[in-house]
């Protein structure tokens, strides 16, 4: 056991993503390289985690990887940070995998690079140990839920069901793209082929000691069209 307490552990950002839905903003560069504000979008979600008191950060790149490592360097506000580049895609669950060899914690705090939600994940890491989790997502309240997975939780915060997105707005409870994961379970994923956190790895977690710290923060995807136009008011707002 490491010997962390308030601390998070060591982040892992997947910076992978193709961005394809984006592509006429991106002008060639990755996702998490969008410009907002005049910034790299992933610098926001950096200044998020230094600011949480996150000391090591690990960035899984892969397509483009060269262009986020030339962006981001080796340190930010304080932040530690090495990087993880997949050989080929390995999916969401792969990459996490693929980054083990670089951390020394039991457990991680692993995030989504295209997305960021205005939550403490100190308060998300301290909950994670309170109940002696092998895994606790990050769940927010949105307006119109049609474009996420619903989850659903019980009275204990224990994840009971993800629902894939289906048609139809209405309030729902999704995943913020943060979460706090066991080592020893992420070892466990197949190394020989792409596997999906979202979608393998986390239905099967259910039972299994997977949980679900609800917040109120304000949640931001800008891995569409509509979500990347909201992006400069959204950071603007946070300070």
């Amino acid at each position: 056991m490491s010997g962390r307490t308030t601390a998070p552990p060591t982040a892992l950002v997947l910076a992978g993503g193709l961005g394809s839905r984006l592509a006429p903003v991106l002008a060639g560069r990755p996702k998490v390289l969008a410009e907002v504000g005049g910034r790299p979008f992933l610098a926001y979600l950096l200044d998020r985690l230094a600011a949480d008191g996150v000391r090591d950060v690990v960035l899984c790149t892969g397509h483009l990887g060269d262009q986020v490592a030339a962006a981001i360097g080796h340190a930010h506000r304080g932040l530690r940070i090495t990087y993880s580049r997949e050989p080929s895609p390995l999916g969401t669950a792969g990459a996490l995998r693929h980054a083990l060899p670089l951390v020394a914690d039991d457990d991680v705090l692993a995030l989504n690079g295209d997305s960021v939600c205005r939550a403490s994940v100190r308060t998300l890491w301290r909950r994670h140990r309170e109940h002696r989790a092998a895994a606790t997502l990050l769940l927010t309240r949105v307006a119109d839920g049609s474009r996420f997975g619903r989850v659903e939780v019980d009275l204990a915060g224990r994840i009971r069901r993800f629902e894939e997105k289906r048609p139809g707005g209405g309030p729902a409870l999704i995943s913020a793209g943060v979460y706090v994961l066991s080592c020893r379970l992420l070892a466990a994923i197949p190394a020989e082929r792409p596997v999906s956190l979202e979608h393998e790895v986390l239905p099967a977690w259910i039972g299994r000691g997977l949980f679900g710290h609800a917040c109120r923060g304000p949640f931001l995807d800008i891995g569409t069209p509509e979500g990347f136009a909201a992006a400069a008011a959204f950071v603007g707002a946070a300070g």
